[in-house]
């Protein structure tokens, strides 16, 4: 049985993704292009406010299928595309990783908005283990450039402990209740006016890079956008009449 993504619609503003591609969850060719087919039928949904991408199984995602041979890096079909597709969606992606954490599998959680971890999971940064490397941009911006080469250059497993201590997960839970709790808080995000929502998105992913002339600039583009916006207008409404607002993403 070839692997497949597993969608499920909870409630109106949330989906939960699975990657299901047994034993470990390798993101091998057609993985990769079930996955950007998933993602483009997601997109353009604009009643969804969030997603939750987690695995089936033991593990959360191995990365690249190194059994098929050789990495490609074809526009399109590359597992780097797959991750700037990931990272570049409109709504926040949280990351439920419930278990083994590998390579690229970890790039994949690193390209997610918020990261919780299953206690059993395990975060290893596999380049240097198979004669490649990987996340050496994203992981330090993350976790700093001393943990990241701790991390990055022994190629050694660390446990879901170690990666909240980090920074890596805010959150560590029992196996059987990550799920809920990605959930809740994919909830609470997509509780929130959504064009603010995304346009927060939008300038931390880009913040780190931002001379503060250019991220004065950039903040001032968005605010102007959001301050005559129909939501921000509802919560204005709905502070003065004390009742709880109902963002429509207008």
């Amino acid at each position: 049985m070839s692997g497949t993504i597993h969608v499920a619609r909870e409630g109106r503003h949330i989906v939960v993704l699975e990657i299901d591609n047994p034993p470990l969850n390798v993101m091998g060719a057609q993985m990769r292009k079930v996955f950007l087919e998933t993602l483009a039928g997601l997109e353009d949904d604009h009643e969804i406010r969030a997603l939750v991408l987690t695995g089936r199984g033991r593990a959360f995602c191995s990365g690249d299928d190194l059994g098929e041979g050789k990495l490609t890096f074809a526009p399109g079909e590359s597992f780097a595309d797959l991750l700037t597709k990931v990272a570049g969606l409109r709504m926040p992606v949280i990351a439920a990783v419930n278990g083994y954490c590998i390579g690229g599998g970890l790039e994949l959680a690193l390209c997610c908005d918020i990261r919780l971890a299953a206690a059993e999971a395990k975060f290893t940064c596999a380049g240097v283990n198979v004669g490649l490397m990987a996340s050496v941009y994203s992981l330090p911006r993350l976790i700093g450039v001393a943990r990241a080469k701790a991390m990055l250059l022994t190629g050694l497993p660390h446990d879901a402990e170690t990666a909240e201590r980090y920074g890596l997960v805010t959150g560590v839970y029992p196996q059987e209740g990550l799920r809920a709790e990605a959930i809740a808080l994919a909830d609470r995000v997509a509780s929130r006016a959504p064009l603010s929502v995304e346009a927060s998105k939008r300038f931390v992913d880009r913040a780190l890079d931002l001379s503060p002339a250019e991220a004065a600039a950039l903040n001032g583009r968005e605010l102007r956008t959001l301050v005559q916006s129909a939501d921000h207008k509802e919560a204005v409404a709905a502070f003065r009449e004390k009742r709880a607002p109902i963002f429509q993403r207008k």
